[in-house]
């Protein structure tokens, strides 16, 4: 057989490997799909490319995004990476204070 404590290193090691890897993957994964489910006419997108659009219509895997006057293009819902307002917020969140310096 195996050395016990060797065995209690390889259970801590699995364990602690999916409490770190596993688990938040999966955990960001259904937020993305339970997102991508609840789309609704009229949000502002932004795809995993970078395009930046509203929605027009919705179809069971597929949009028609709006990204201007007129132009319309179709896209799998699963390029869809975030709603419009949060990509805004996080960009400025993001970004450091300027520290202005009084001598």
């Amino acid at each position: 057989m195996g050395d016990p404590i060797m065995l209690l290193f390889l259970g801590a090691f699995l364990v602690i490997f999916w409490l770190f890897f596993i688990r938040p993957q999966t955990k960001a994964a259904n937020q993305a799909k339970e997102f991508q489910a609840n789309l609704e006419k009229g949000t502002r997108i932004v795809t995993s490319g970078g395009i930046h659009g509203r929605i027009v219509k919705t179809e069971d895997n597929t949009i028609l995004l709006e990204v201007d006057n007129n132009v319309k293009i179709k896209i799998e819902k699963s390029a869809i990476s975030m709603e419009m307002t949060k990509a805004a917020y996080t960009e400025v969140t993001d970004k450091k204070p300027e520290q202005t310096s009084t001598k």
